[in-house]
């Protein structure tokens, strides 16, 4: 089983009747409740390994059917933005990623603090343009038992599927998920699967940038890269968050191990400052484009990235 990250996508939509009624009393220092449990607030920690080695996480990285060059591009610049040398304009993609560079281990090792692309590949629909997740898994294995990418105990192995290619419970129960499988006999490695949200469910997976599946209709946020492309950035920084945090389900989480609140599902639709349910906060936004968004990449990209637990404060919170 993988974890899943639908419902907390759903919550902020779903609940706003329910919460609207409730005075949330937030200073515009202060975020909106988190999912978690009330009784122990924040992510508890279950002993096991984090991904904390010191030289980085290594992104292994496949295109599963077709993308543009625009598209390829924007995702590429944002595995950039944890590495780029230079001076960078803030708030930045490093600077959202240092929240989860704060998590640590039984050992006090903290998740590696930086995060970057090292290979990329493409498929053809090789195996048809339905997949069950047990595929992907496969697809994955094949790849390292063939020597294209490495065996990387450290890395996260990143299946991207375009538009028009149907993967099991995505848009029904995920929109995306991140599991384990065995290579080698021995080695356990840590894959993701994150899907092109623009034709099948942009409401639930690329919200706020389209209009909500649930809830109250309201105007969509401008993307700055395209309501796909920015819908597949804020799953796959959710799934980074995740995989780093609990790879192998013995991590940082709450609730049930086979469908638990982690960094960033613990909270929800969480953006900028004062968001509540069906309202993401308040956001940068571009004088020429109107794009919305709270972070500066590489090559003058923007992006939104989606609130992170903080375990020492005990929020939500988000990129400043």
């Amino acid at each position: 089983m993988s974890t899943m990250f639908l419902r907390s996508l759903l919550l902020p939509l779903i609940c706003v009747f329910a919460l609207a009624t409730r005075s949330h009393g937030l200073s515009p220092g202060q975020q909106r409740p988190s999912s978690l449990d009330a009784a122990s607030n924040t992510l508890q920690y279950h002993g096991g390994p984090l991904l904390t080695k010191p030289n980085g996480i290594n992104v292994y990285l496949i295109w599963y059917g077709g993308f543009s060059l625009k598209d390829r591009n924007s995702i590429t610049d944002f595995f950039a933005s944890f590495t780029s040398p230079g001076r960078r304009q803030e708030p930045s993609v490093s600077t959202w990623w240092r929240t989860i560079s704060t998590y640590k281990d039984k050992t006090g090792k903290p998740v590696s603090d930086t995060v970057r692309l090292v290979k990329q590949v493409g498929d053809v629909y090789s195996s048809g343009k339905t997949l069950k997740r047990a595929q992907l898994a496969n697809l994955v294995k094949s790849k390292i038992e063939s020597k294209i990418f490495p065996l990387d105990p450290n890395g996260i192995y990143l299946v991207l599927t375009a538009k028009h290619v149907t993967v099991e419970r995505s848009c029904m129960a995920s929109c995306g998920f991140h599991d384990s499988i065995l290579v080698g006999g021995s080695t356990r490695v840590v894959f993701a699967h994150v899907g092109d949200p623009t034709v099948q469910c942009p409401g639930l997976c690329a919200w706020p940038y389209a209009l909500p599946a649930y809830g109250p209709p309201g105007p969509a946020l401008v993307a700055p890269n395209g309501i796909g492309t920015d819908g597949m950035i804020i799953n796959i920084a959710t799934l980074l968050a995740g995989a780093t945090t609990n790879p192998f389900k013995t991590g940082y989480f709450q609730g049930d191990a086979l469908a638990p609140l982690e960094a960033v599902t613990a909270c929800p639709g969480i953006f900028g400052t004062g968001a509540y349910p069906g309202y993401p906060g308040a956001l940068l936004v571009d004088k020429m484009s109107k794009a919305s968004y709270n972070a500066y990449s590489a090559n003058g990209r923007k992006f939104l990235l989606p609130a992170t637990w903080d375990l020492i404060r005990l929020n939500c919170k988000v990129i400043t």
